[in-house]
């Protein structure tokens, strides 16, 4: 499933949607902020709920497309949270076994979650790089498959599902901004628009530019433990299957500061769209842009709040105690999404909420707005990482 270079290509993108496509939900596209001076169709930038996925993460995607591919019942990951909730709820219904090593500083609520739906963890008590050590040894004592949480081509190319439905769904985005953490929702995206002329942007938090230092060095570079509000953006080093997937197509790279992500938290709260920190990077990174006049979409990766966690594992452990949950049953959500607007339809909040607990999306129609042509994309990505900026 690579190209001559070893890497995943885009077809493996077009493949992944088909393998997941009864497990990961289409989410939709909703209005984020309208284009100045326009009073229909002006949504200068669009928001990709994928904080509506089916496990509140798009982490569901790469989860689905490794364990669906590989075929393993035994499976090792490490994971800030949501990759091994994705994990975890797969499982269920499928009968593989998930062990999950988490970090120290990891949610205690994402912990929970992961134990509520059958899955086992294991914490270290060092950083990303000591959790990822550990899997890696667990995997090979047990025999079990390892499937981390961005470093795989199959991990990547399902995650790469995202950028391929905003590209449907929207031709004539001219900006995409993807949240980076590790790298494989950036490297999916990146894999997705290989050929379309759309500007991508990679935004990561200010504490840890990984992937900024990582390309200004021309490899990937490791950076100690940091601390961030964007509990699921901690990773110390970009993996290498997303690194050189980036490293080929990404246009930009910006930085934004805890304060900054939570300001684009309590912004998309208020639109209706409850996000949790490390979901609402990508808005702040358009923010801090200020490319909102354009024709852009920013991907709210997740919505695995304290809140939402809460909720989820106690109706899980609630069910658990009569019958099997429907919130770990993946087969009994495909007639239930019917009433999801896939992306080809802009929504809006507010309206009736749905059994997330987050308002349900109402339709909007959305003329087309008159295409101009794409920017041509530059050659090499621009890092505009405060850090970098001094040291030019």
């Amino acid at each position: 499933m690579s190209g001559h270079g070893g890497g995943p290509v885009p077809a493996d993108v077009e493949r992944a949607a088909e393998r997941i496509a009864a497990y990961a939900r289409r989410t939709p596209l909703l209005p984020g902020l309208p284009a100045p001076g326009r009073r229909r169709g002006g949504w200068g930038l669009l928001l990709k709920a994928e904080h509506l996925q089916r496990s509140g993460s798009f982490k569901l995607r790469g989860a689905a497309n490794a364990v669906l591919a590989l075929g393993a019942r035994d499976i090792v990951t490490g994971s800030s949270g949501n990759h091994g909730i994705a994990l975890a709820r797969l499982a269920a219904p499928m009968g593989v076994r998930v062990t999950v090593v988490l970090a120290a500083g990891t949610s205690p609520a994402k912990a929970a979650r992961i134990r509520a739906l059958g899955g086992r963890t294991v914490s270290v008590a060092g950083g990303v790089a000591e959790r990822e050590e550990r899997a890696r040894a667990l995997a090979e004592e047990t025999g079990a498959v390892l499937v981390p949480s961005s470093d795989h081509e199959l991990v990547v190319a399902g995650q790469g599902t995202v950028g391929r439905e905003v590209l449907a769904d929207v031709p004539d985005v001219r900006t995409l901004y993807v949240p980076v953490g590790g790298g494989g929702l950036l490297a999916g995206v990146c894999l997705a628009a290989r050929d379309h002329p759309v500007r991508i942007v990679g935004v990561e938090p200010a504490g840890t530019p990984r992937y900024a230092r990582s390309l200004a060095a021309g490899r990937p570079v490791r950076l100690p433990p940091c601390d961030t509000v964007a509990d699921g953006l901690r990773a110390q080093a970009p993996g290498e299957v997303p690194f050189a997937v980036v490293r080929d197509r990404v246009d930009d790279l910006v930085a934004v500061s805890d304060a900054e992500i939570l300001t684009a938290t309590d912004r998309l709260r208020r639109l209706g769209v409850e996000a949790e920190p490390s979901g609402a990077v990508a808005l702040a990174g358009a923010l801090r842009a200020g490319r909102h006049r354009e024709r852009a979409v920013a991907v709210v990766s997740g919505g695995n709040t304290l809140a939402a966690l809460t909720s989820r594992t106690s109706r899980t452990s609630e069910a658990s105690l009569t019958s099997r949950s429907s919130d770990t049953s993946l087969a009994s959500d495909a007639s239930r999404d019917r009433g999801v607007p896939g992306a080809s339809g802009i929504s809006r909040m507010p309206g009736a909420p749905d059994r997330s607990g987050l308002p349900g999306p109402t339709h909007l129609s959305d003329p087309s707005a008159a295409g101009t042509g794409h920017p041509a994309r530059r050659l090499a990505p621009t890092c505009t990482h405060p850090e970098l900026e001094e040291t030019r």
